[in-house]
């Protein structure tokens, strides 16, 4: 690397030791493709003397042989390290380096421009503190630049750059930059932006990156770098409500208990009071360590902090201060950025994290989508890959947060699916529904075991899937018969049945099989509550929704029994004739054809209907129900 100052070269420990308590700032640079991106980074890494010697040669020599300067330095190169990025001259990742000067310390993300790739944009904005947008001096405000600060404003980023870059191009010319900036501030007014700095730049040139322009004399502000080593970001963090999420109890030994965790915001020194949420608990610290025992913390450090009561506190709590406590919800409405092929369906469950918590979570309402070029709202029942929305959110137990424009550290999430484990969307919560704070759980003293034992039997469902001429209906038919014959009170829920009437609004696109397998196994949990045995006969072809079903009832009270038919033999038979018409055309999204069915990986009964007549299935179920003491009664 080349030498950046003299304490380097003579004394490195010393140098190391400065480095070390620099201020860190973590910024993305975004715009439309050619805007200039990879060449600024490129630059700041080049003028800031943060390149090895080999690194300053190999890339003389790609600048040669695939750079776009002719015999100069093409700085982008420096970035763009995927080689379809070289090839297409465009960054479809997200490209990380580190830099620093004799004053701070920088991470820097060079995300995509593209619209295919807003949620690489948003992984790179997440962690930010300073958006530098570009803009061609040449082109103007585009739809990317819209884009791109909504984006910005949507994860929480408050400083913009607003690099108005190739003023080469344009001869330095002061009412170009004007225009710009005046048309930007137009758009910007209506965002969440709070400090916007234009400055007018080359970066291939060099003009107004580290050092002013002397090509520009009338502008008078600080040149890029210098902006970008003095702006204020961090402080809120630290002059903000303590928190600190767990995220891992510390017990070494049998007398110390500790919790350990990164300070989001604020501050916490020993004596302090705090509560541990949501179970809203209350102690006072004893200790607070990092190598040692520490006078105080504060955002940004990770710590070990005692309190001086055994009070139950776990990894996903959060510790907070006395005087602004978290809020603590189950329903919220939020933003979504969808990141996953497969799109999002409401009333599909996923698993939601903040922070170190994990639970179950499911959109019960999207209301719009955005379009992130224009700001419209547009009504939609999913979301695809890329798209952003505004919905209602519902999960399986309350947490503690914060809105997200107040702490995003503790008002950010992910989903995640819960059998591919995939990151399918980041979200930021506005704030919890007010029906969450109406409706509270009603003690009853009649209780579903009770109800059960009294009918002298044990509640359960058996879920009948399949494909369509599976013989589902026909075999859970004979199963109930026999349970009738048994004396036992039981109840069909058939899935062409329960569309006359309970569902009768939904079709047989994605989102509505989600929704109507939602509804019969909240009816099923339901009739369980009444101490019934109750048979369920739907296609039911998505595992998430399966699962969703099963979590919603005590363990054991869930049994899948997977009517396994071959798709050919299944259309031979066709007793509705509704391969047939799937075939010409006639019916879209039918599943085996034109939508997807997921066979059960490990359900409790599998029946193969090309070894088993209706008859045989029926005793196989009967026996397993047996076998696994079900049908016995139950005391109370």
């Amino acid at each position: 690397m080349d030498i950046q100052n003299d304490l380097l070269s003579t004394d490195i420990e010393a140098y190391l030791r400065q480095h070390e308590h620099k201020s860190l700032l973590r910024f993305i640079t975004c715009g439309s493709v050619d805007d200039g991106k990879s060449t600024l980074i490129g630059r700041l890494l080049y003028d800031s003397r943060m390149i090895f010697e080999d690194q300053l040669a190999a890339l003389e020599a790609d600048s040669i042989k695939m750079g776009t300067q002719g015999k100069g330095i093409d700085f982008a190169l420096l970035v763009d390290g995927l080689a379809a990025e070289r090839e297409q001259g465009i960054t479809i990742d997200v490209a990380y380096r580190f830099f620093a000067t004799e004053k701070r310390k920088f991470i820097v993300a060079d995300t995509p421009g593209h619209e295919q790739y807003t949620r690489n944009m948003v992984t790179g904005a997440s962690t930010a503190d300073l958006a530098v947008i570009l803009i061609d001096a040449r082109r103007g405000v585009l739809t990317q630049t819209r884009r791109h600060s909504y984006l910005a404003s949507l994860v929480g980023i408050r400083n913009i750059v607003l690099a108005i870059n190739k003023m080469d191009l344009v001869n330095y010319s002061q009412d170009v930059f004007n225009r710009i900036v005046g048309d930007y501030m137009n758009f910007a007014s209506g965002l969440s932006l709070d400090n916007i700095v234009p400055i007018p730049l080359s970066a291939l040139a060099g003009d107004n990156i580290t050092e002013k322009s002397g090509n520009m004399p009338w502008y008078m502000g600080q040149p890029l770098l210098a902006h970008l080593e003095t702006v204020e970001t961090k402080t809120a963090d630290r002059a903000a409500a303590f928190r600190m999420p767990v995220q891992w109890v510390n017990r070494p030994s049998p007398d110390f208990r500790g919790f350990s965790g990164l300070i989001a915001s604020g501050s916490v020194k020993p004596g302090d009071i705090v509560r541990v949420m949501p179970s809203g608990r209350e102690s006072r610290v004893s200790r607070v360590f990092l190598d040692g025992d520490l006078p105080f913390a504060v955002a940004g450090q990770s710590v070990t902090i005692s309190l001086a009561d055994e009070i139950d506190c776990s990894r996903g709590d959060i510790l907070t201060g006395m005087d602004d406590p978290v809020e603590v919800s189950d329903q919220f409405e939020v933003t979504l950025v969808w990141m996953n092929e497969a799109a999002m369906l409401p009333g599909r469950s996923y698993l939601l994290k903040l922070g170190a918590k994990t639970v179950v979570a499911s959109v019960t309402a999207l209301k719009h989508k955005v379009n992130v070029n224009t700001l419209e709202q547009i009504a939609s029942k999913q979301l695809a890959m890329n798209e952003i929305g505004l919905c209602n959110l519902s999960l399986s137990q309350p947490i503690a947060f914060d809105p997200y424009e107040k702490n995003r550290h503790t008002g950010g999430f992910i989903l995640i699916d819960r059998f591919t484990n995939e990151t399918v969307a980041a979200g930021t919560i506005h704030f919890a529904l007010r029906r969450a704070q109406n409706i509270h759980w009603q003690a009853i003293e009649i209780d579903r075991a009770a109800r059960a034992a009294q009918k002298d039997q044990r509640a359960f469902v058996l879920w009948f899937t399949g494909l369509s001429g599976a013989g589902k209906s026909t075999i859970a038919n004979i199963v109930e018969r026999r349970l009738y014959e048994m004396a036992k009170h039981s109840t069909l829920l058939d899935g062409d049945n329960v569309r006359h009437r309970l569902n009768r609004d939904l079709g047989f696109t994605d989102g509505d099989r989600v929704e109507n397998i939602r509804r019969v196994g909240e009816v099923a949990r339901l009739m369980t509550d009444a101490g019934l045995i109750v048979l369920t006969s739907f296609i039911s072809p998505f595992r998430s929704e399966r699962q969703m079903v099963r979590e919603l009832l005590p363990d054991g009270e869930f049994l899948e029994v997977f009517i396994d038919t071959p798709l050919a033999l299944a259309e031979e038979r066709d007793p509705k004739g509704l391969y047939k018409k799937a075939r010409r055309g006639e019916i879209k999204n039918f599943t085996g054809i034109s939508s997807p069915y997921e066979a059960p990986e490990t359900p409790e009964i599998h029946i193969d209907t090309t070894a088993l007549t209706s008859e045989q299935a029926a005793d196989q179920i009967i026996a397993v129900l047996e076998q696994r003491g079900l049908l016995r009664g139950a005391a109370i």
